[in-house]
């Protein structure tokens, strides 16, 4: 379970350059904003296409300039959290978290009971909390099936009481399940507490 990035990208004016030779556990890209963090999860995850250099995942790669190979958003198995927990307004919290399950991934019950929601279930997304609907996010990600998990500045906007609460959370999540995990954040005192790794931008 690893993560083996070196990717080059422009974006306007703004250079990107990011190299991850990192093994099990949780690395944290660091860094100020605009630093480009968020380009490189999008980059894993398909959504942007490097300009030079190559991306693979515990083995299997998924970008590589030299042969031209650029595997499909669709296809690489991330689990994507957003900065913005992005849950569907028109759905209930279950069928938030049950859109896009794959039948090979997670338990459902199990899921729901590591996240701690299983009082939720049938809350609108409008009426829950930050932290609650940041943990409904990372379930529905977890039940995608994914192969890595990608986190963007998953504790932003959150109060104090929050961030603690999701911050065990990942604790959790990067100790239990095995996943290789790639985090964003600009604060220090998380990627300190939360990573195997750090990575500087």
């Amino acid at each position: 379970m690893s993560f083996d990035i070196s990717v080059t990208k422009r974006i306007g004016d703004a250079g990107i350059s990011c190299r991850i030779e990192a093994g099990e556990g949780l690395t944290v890209l660091f860094g100020p904003s605009g630093a480009g963090k968020t380009s490189v999860l999008n980059m894993v995850a398909g959504l942007i296409a490097p300009d030079q250099g190559h991306i693979r995942v515990s083995g299997e790669a998924l970008y590589d300039a030299a042969t031209g190979l650029d595997v499909p958003a669709d296809q690489r198995r991330a689990g994507y959290v957003f900065q913005e927990p992005r849950l569907f307004p028109h759905m209930r919290v279950r069928a938030n978290l049950l859109y896009g399950r794959r039948e090979s991934g997670l338990d459902v019950d199990d899921t729901i009971a590591l996240l701690g929601i299983a009082h939720l279930l049938d809350r609108w997304p409008r009426t829950l909390s930050g932290g609650e609907a940041r943990r409904v996010a990372i379930g529905r990600a977890l039940l995608s099936d994914p192969a890595f998990l990608l986190l963007d500045e998953p504790l932003s906007s959150l109060d104090r009481a929050r961030r603690e609460e999701i911050m065990r959370l990942i604790e959790r999540l990067r100790d239990e399940l095995g996943l290789p995990i790639l985090m964003v954040t600009h604060d220090r005192e998380e990627a300190a507490r939360l990573s195997t790794r750090i990575v500087e931008m």
